[in-house]
């Protein structure tokens, strides 16, 4: 009998091998690789209000909610700083092929210091001294018969 483990990584791997099918120049180790890239590069974009980064790297529908939060936050006159400590985690916890579309999903595990300050510099939330353990689950997503080698965040949530 095979734990639940066993299953949903053979489930990851036939994953990758259909995307492998689809697109003979996917390879994991260098997806994974941008994957990190990309989660820091749109945090610190996120942090600073980087509409421009955004756009390049999010779905529309990501990025609507994006802008919206950085928006509203402008509105109340916060910033928010975020240092990376590490990045700890990027695995690969799903993967799908949805028609011509690649799907990758990745839990991040993070340490980073964040907070968010009022107009009149006094953190709101977070903690400016303070690291914090953040997990992430973040998918992926490619048209596989696209010349456009780039992929683009399609959804955020919170993981534990």
């Amino acid at each position: 009998m095979s734990s639940g483990r066993g299953s949903a990584g053979s489930a990851v791997a036939a994953g990758l091998d259909a995307i492998a099918a689809a697109d003979p120049q996917f390879d994991a180790q260098h997806f994974i690789a941008g994957a990190r890239a990309a989660y820091e590069m749109i945090v610190n974009a996120y942090a600073q209000g980087d509409r421009r980064m955004l756009k390049d790297l999010l779905s529309r529908e990501v990025y609507d909610g994006f802008e919206a939060a950085i928006e509203a936050r402008e509105k109340r006159g916060e910033t928010v700083e975020t240092r990376f400590v590490s990045l700890d985690k990027a695995d690969i916890a799903a993967v799908e092929m949805r028609g011509r579309t690649a799907q990758v999903t990745v839990r991040f595990v993070s340490q980073l210091i964040s907070a968010t300050r009022n107009k009149e510099g006094n953190v709101v939330d977070g903690n400016a001294e303070k690291v914090s353990e953040v997990t992430d689950v973040w998918t992926f997503a490619r048209d596989v018969s696209a010349r456009d080698p780039n992929w683009k965040l399609v959804a955020t949530e919170a993981g534990q």
